[in-house]
């Protein structure tokens, strides 16, 4: 047993160092990462999309932040999944209040039964832009951005290497649930590896329109679960590449408990089941972090149990070593985040003594929480996703099973899966 947890513990403080190594990486990259944006008269003209089904909570913040550009030449494409949705209104409204008039209001003519709703908002939205649009951001209504965001977004597209540009979300680790908590930590590693592999977040990404016609991006949307961690794979085949710009890091206040977060992490871990190009090197990132520190976890408790002392110490020194590694490189990301946040946020988060101590617990209980997220992730075959539920046989095959306008219902049976 000694033997077994002296190799474990190797294994699990190597580990902890290939973790450190990448994480100062990703800080210096956050830290030497160069701000300039073009000039008005080189910004091209951009179409925002915004796909909606159902009313997020901060749904009225992000219109009036994409309604707020710094950017001289933009229209703001909304497709709604369908006129009765609870979306439509609050759109609505939100534009009379700003009296705006560059924003396109459209239902979803056609809900297709071989692709994700989202896809089919996706396809439809961009096919009816004319050709007086170079680049097509798209955000999410979970995302709040900053007024130079879509500048921000769209200049590194000068480089003609660049093909998309991509930000991310960051959570507050200081909500009501551990739902919440165990999302933040979760969501530190998930931005450190996207942008490590150069993948691409929905929420917050522009692409030059013709490269979604000529790397033919349209008809892989037509028959696929999610739209965004396939676009890395699909822009390398035509020799470009996905930009993830730090400054683009958008703050995600929504609270959530451990039930509605479970859903959420099997649909996050679906999607890159289906279509990450280096799908096997995350199960191995997930077993070296979730099997191995929690086998030594096993050990201890066996060796406690019969009166091991030396080899239980030794497995609870090396359990605890590793965890707190894990935190003070959470803290030193949120301490880098904040930098780049409070820019255009007014309100920072604190780590005060009392969460710190409750990220000590998140950490091994978002290892649980995920592992077993993913074991899932892997025999997963139907998916309800904001209240429809879609038959997933392989990446390309995806059938809608029914569809129905969205009812406020919908939104308390989006944990529910099927394997």
């Amino acid at each position: 047993m000694k033997e077994l947890a002296i190799l474990l513990s190797r294994n699990l403080l190597g580990w902890a160092a290939v973790q450190t190594f990448f994480t100062l990486l990703f800080i210096s990259y956050l830290r030497s990462s160069r701000k300039d944006s073009l000039p008005d008269e080189q910004l091209p003209k951009t179409a925002v999309v915004l796909c909606l089904r159902g009313a997020d909570p901060f749904l009225p913040n992000c219109l009036q932040a994409l309604l707020n550009q710094n950017y001289p030449h933009y229209d703001i494409k909304i497709v709604i999944d369908s006129p009765e949705d609870p979306a439509w209104n609050i759109v609505t409204d939100s534009i009379y209040l700003q009296a705006a008039n560059r924003v396109q209001i459209s239902p979803l003519r056609v809900p297709r039964h071989n692709c994700s709703l989202k896809c089919s908002s996706l396809i439809q939205a961009v096919l009816d832009l004319n050709d007086s649009y170079k680049v097509v951001a798209f955000v999410d209504a979970d995302a709040v951005v900053h007024p130079n965001w879509l500048r921000q977004l769209v200049s590194p597209l000068s480089d003609p290497k660049i093909g998309a540009t991509t930000g991310n979300r960051w959570y507050v680790p200081t909500g009501r649930y551990w739902g919440s908590l165990v999302r933040y930590v979760w969501n530190i590693s998930a931005v450190l590896q996207m942008s490590l592999y150069r993948i691409a977040w929905g929420g917050s990404l522009a692409i030059k329109t013709e490269l979604i016609h000529k790397t033919g991006l349209l008809e892989k949307w037509g028959h696929a679960y999610g739209e965004d961690t396939m676009i890395r794979k699909v822009l390398a085949k035509h020799g470009k590449q996905v930009k993830f710009v730090p400054s683009l890091l958008i703050l995600n206040r929504e609270e959530c408990d451990l039930p509605r977060l479970f859903g959420w992490l099997k649909r996050q871990l679906l999607a890159s089941r289906l279509y990450h190009p280096w799908w096997w090197a995350v199960v191995a990132d997930s077993i070296s972090t979730i099997l191995v520190p929690n086998a030594l976890l096993v050990i201890f408790f066996a060796a406690f149990l019969t009166k091991q002392w030396s080899t239980a110490a030794f497995c609870l020194a090396s359990f605890s070593i590793y965890t707190v590694t894990l935190l003070l490189l959470a803290i030193a990301l949120e301490k880098e985040a904040q930098q780049i946040l409070r820019h255009y946020n007014p309100v920072t988060t604190e780590l005060s003594t009392a969460t710190v101590l409750k990220m000590l617990v998140a950490i091994p209980l978002t290892q649980w929480v995920s592992g077993l997220a993913m074991a899932i992730a892997f025999g997963m075959r139907r998916v309800n996703w904001r209240g429809v539920t879609y038959h997933v046989k392989g990446p390309w095959n995806i059938r809608l099973l029914e569809y129905h306008p969205y009812q406020l219902h919908d939104k308390l049976d989006d944990s529910k899966v099927s394997i």
